[in-house]
């Protein structure tokens, strides 16, 4: 990889990434309905109540997620038995199956920290 190109990954993240994410929506978009629309919902939950920072976690699961959509579209499965009654609670499930580094993560570091900084200068 050229310097040009790293610096330029560094600066705006991983282009085999950003092609993976590019193909992951086409998948998307071939979707028939109602299977596009759910798969559109889910995705958007994702971006929102996701907080996965962590590229590689981000494509594998929305790759994961296109090939639930693409096999429940192929056996005709409903939506409903999908996602089931709550379709929060499946998105939530589904991502938090993947381990990534959350932007949360970094907050709950520095909230260790200051605890266990303030009881060490309180034993001082």
């Amino acid at each position: 990889m050229t310097m040009a190109a790293k610096w330029i990954e560094t600066v705006t993240g991983s282009l085999e990434q950003k092609k993976q994410y590019r193909q992951y929506k086409a998948r998307i978009e071939a979707l028939p309905e109602p299977y596009r629309a759910a798969a559109k919902a889910i995705d958007r939950y994702f971006m929102y109540a996701g907080g996965i920072t962590d590229g590689d976690t981000l494509v594998t699961m929305l790759g994961d997620s296109a090939d639930l959509w693409e096999r429940a579209a192929v056996d005709g499965t409903p939506v409903r038995d999908i996602v089931g009654d709550d379709p929060v609670e499946f998105a939530e499930a589904f991502a938090a199956a993947y381990s990534g580094k959350q932007w949360i993560d970094k907050e709950r570091a520095r909230l260790n920290k200051a605890i266990d900084d303030a009881e060490r200068k309180a034993q001082e």
